[in-house]
């Protein structure tokens, strides 16, 4: 089945109930596989069968349960987004003043001991009546609307609670105002309670403008980077120089960069040179240089030279639209902790409903007098304070942070379950070539035996090696070149994987490789032996050269190790993990370099394709092992590890190699990317046990847990500021994040 997958945005969630909701109408149109809802940025990621799902069924499955589905969002600007944002939080604000300000008013006027001191006409009921109703109906509208359109398709979400609650309060006040006598009939003073309808109604919302600012704030990350872009490019067309904006850059477009412009989108140069700040990218400080052929990132920023450059990728194939799209579905994904959260909550409020009824009840039926007043603001405190708004929070905003965070230090987290896995991890493999090594080998030896002239030697391999693409194959192939030897024309070329080469030159079958190809070929070795155990003591990869069978020469190799291996090495066994190195060395080289690395365990002579088996037998052992490669090569490896983690170079970031890929080159990266995750994991669970916690405690105490003991009741309005301080205390320990040390 040829699935896809869409993300688009949902309007009206306001706890996890929502969330449920939405997801289990998305799971039934039949051919979606998966459906996740994301509370913190507010959008659904949908995997489906194209053949079977379109888009409205999509859209409708989410507005037939009360949601609003934003269409043709990708046609908005970034300014009209906000334009909306700055609106919505406008209204909020409008309504919070309005219904706190009314509120407070009435709370001076009907407040025993406090309405004494209040104005005559504050005190009068009608008049209450009057203040009350605009509150309770147009600021409390939106409670009104979600769960009149939920309760169509039998669901109940937090606006539920919020709505019934407030206007129990709301209708039993209007009952006493408009029918006093009838209240005095049956023995309750006909005191209205319009304060707490109001009240609760302006905290609610009041939580929600504190939540919508402190969730901008989570993801500052994307708007940093979209920020980071340039709006226009200096082209060259028809040999004139003109500024065009940015959206308008085809491939192979001609780019003037000058010092200090930021580079417009990704390309090579094709003239001068310059010093570029790639921080944005790869969290590194210090500039890098760049001459003619080299790779420039766009969104960076030129420092000294001035350049040209042909554009190769635009638009939303440049890396920076790549990082940003792989930051906006890491951080719509869902962690698989929290499902615990979205266990309850799924049952959460149908539970509190009964609850409500069950306080209501048992008030009315052995509460003392007045019962009925008991039972109402007791049923009304218990449907308020149950606000599973905190529960929904918890992990989405914290992996919002965590993982923006994450790329701003050049550390790109492909969904949320990787972030999780990777506090668990305690071996790291690392691939030797290109990861621990440059991966930018150089000629150190040329050996010939017998009567051929070294530089023969060196030009026969470089000759063989001119057709593979191999990084040693490279560096044979460089020095042959360097020293402008003639290379040959080589017929019925064969690469042999993990092995070497064999082709025929001048009429002679050319073997050059390692010593298993030579005994696979039964050529004997035994009068090089001395000098390979030398070379590969010193940490060299020898290859052997051989003409028609009969050993020639030997051709040593040295890949220079990366300078924050050692450091990143270090860091890494610092928290507790053990580092493996995995090569296709034969052990007498590959331990040279272990030993040099610190690396006590090392895996070498092991072919590519056995890189996965190597994983899978560590993991048999119980260990939570993350593979660390450059992402293609070691693709198989990368997906039996628990975590791959690919390190990135360039613009040819391994993106769908992994679930980590790391833009920096630095390898003490490898060790921030767990620290992340190890810190991102402990505030989700600070932020799960305050929101449990404060459910599990303060719904018994709002049902009347402590009244038979200390005569404590749980006023409505109280309830409602612990409420919306839960919401906003898991929301703001997640931005506590942002401020956390990684490297």
């Amino acid at each position: 089945m040829n699935e896809t997958k869409k993300t688009f945005s949902v309007k009206g969630m306001h706890c996890a109930s929502c969330v449920a909701t939405i997801e289990r109408s998305l799971k039934k149109v039949d051919g979606v596989s998966k459906a996740t809802v994301n509370i913190a940025t507010e959008k659904a990621t949908v995997t489906y069968d194209p053949a079977k799902v379109s888009d409205d069924k999509l859209y409708s499955a989410v507005s037939n349960v009360g949601y609003e589905v934003i269409v043709n969002e990708e046609i908005r600007s970034e300014d009209e987004e906000k334009e909306e944002k700055v609106r919505e939080l406008h209204d909020l604000r409008l309504k919070v003043a309005v219904s706190l300000i009314l509120g407070s008013l009435l709370l001076w006027g009907s407040f025993p001991g406090l309405m004494q001191t209040a104005p005559l006409f504050l005190r009068d009921f009608w008049v209450q009546l009057i203040i009350a109703i605009p509150v309770q109906f147009w600021a409390g509208f939106t409670f009104y609307r979600a769960t009149i359109s939920a309760l169509k398709h039998r669901t109940a979400n937090m606006d539920t609670l919020v709505a019934i609650g407030t206007t129990v309060a709301f209708a039993y006040s209007a009952f006493v105002t408009l029918f006093p006598q009838l209240v005095v009939k049956i023995g309750i003073d006909p005191m209205p309670y319009f304060d707490t309808a109001a009240i609760i109604i302006g905290l609610i919302l009041l939580g929600r403008y504190f939540e919508a600012k402190a969730k901008a704030g989570t993801s500052e990350a994307i708007k940093k980077l979209i920020g980071m872009q340039a709006k226009t490019a200096r082209v060259i067309r028809d040999g004139k120089e003109v500024d065009i904006p940015i959206a308008e850059v085809i491939i192979n477009d001609i780019i003037r960069v000058r010092p200090g412009e930021k580079i417009p989108v990704d390309g090579i140069i094709i003239e001068g040179d310059s010093s570029i700040d790639e921080s944005m990218i790869t969290g590194e400080s210090m500039p890098t240089d760049k001459t003619n052929g080299d790779i420039v990132v766009g969104a960076t920023m030129n420092k000294t030279g001035s350049f040209i450059f042909r554009a190769t990728k635009v638009g939303q194939e440049t890396m920076l639209a790549q990082i940003i799209r792989l930051v906006q579905e890491a951080q719509g994904s869902k962690a698989p902790i929290q499902r615990l959260a979205d266990l309850v909550s799924s049952y959460f409020v149908p539970i509190v409903l009964m609850l409500a009824i069950l306080t209501f009840a048992v008030w009315y039926i052995f509460g003392p007098a007045p019962t009925l007043l008991f039972a109402l603001l007791n049923m009304v405190a218990v449907l308020i304070i149950a606000c599973p708004c905190a529960m929904g929070l918890a992990t989405p905003t914290a992996i919002m942070v965590g993982t923006g965070k994450g790329a701003e230090h050049g550390i790109l987290i492909r969904d949320a379950e990787s972030l999780e896995i990777a506090h668990k991890i305690n071996t790291i493999i690392f691939d030797k070539t290109g990861t621990l090594t440059k991966g930018q080998p150089e000629v150190t030896d040329v050996i010939p035996f017998g009567a051929i002239d070294p530089n023969e030697l060196l030009r026969i391999a470089g000759s063989i090696e001119k057709g593979s693409e191999h990084s040693l194959a490279e560096a044979v192939t460089k020095s042959a070149e360097a020293k402008q030897l003639a290379l040959s024309k080589v017929e019925k070329f064969q690469a042999i994987p993990g092995h070497g080469v064999e082709g025929v030159i001048d009429d002679k079958k050319i073997t050059f490789g390692n010593k298993r190809l030579m005994d696979k070929e039964s050529i004997d070795t035994e009068n090089a032996n001395e000098e390979i155990g030398k070379l590969e003591t010193a940490g060299k990869t020898v290859m052997l050269l051989a003409y028609d069978k009969e050993l020639v020469g030997l051709i040593a190799v040295a890949d220079v190790i990366k300078e924050s291996a050692r450091d990143g090495i270090i860091a890494l066994q610092n928290l507790g993990i053990e580092v493996v190195m995995i090569t296709g060395d034969n052990k007498r080289t590959a331990d040279a370099i272990g030993r040099k690395l610190g690396i006590t365990r090392v895996l070498a002579e092991v072919l590519p394709d056995g890189k996965e088996a190597e994983v899978r037998k560590i993991q048999t052992e119980g260990r939570v092992v993350a593979m660390v490669g450059d992402g293609i090569n070691d693709a198989p490896a990368l997906a039996a590890a628990d975590v791959g983690i690919a390190m990135g170079t360039g613009t040819d970031v391994a993106i769908e190699a992994a679930d980590i890929t790391l833009i920096s080159k630095d390898l003490k990266s490898v060790a921030a990317a767990i620290t992340l995750s190890k810190k991102t994991m402990r505030t989700i669970r600070v932020n799960l046990f305050w929101a449990f916690g404060y459910n599990i405690i303060l719904i018994p105490v709002a049902m009347g847990a402590l009244y038979p003991f200390l005569h404590v009741l749980l006023n409505p309005i109280f309830a409602s500021v612990a409420m919306a301080t839960s919401s906003i205390s898991v929301v703001s320990n997640s931005l506590l994040l942002k401020n956390k040390k990684i490297v």
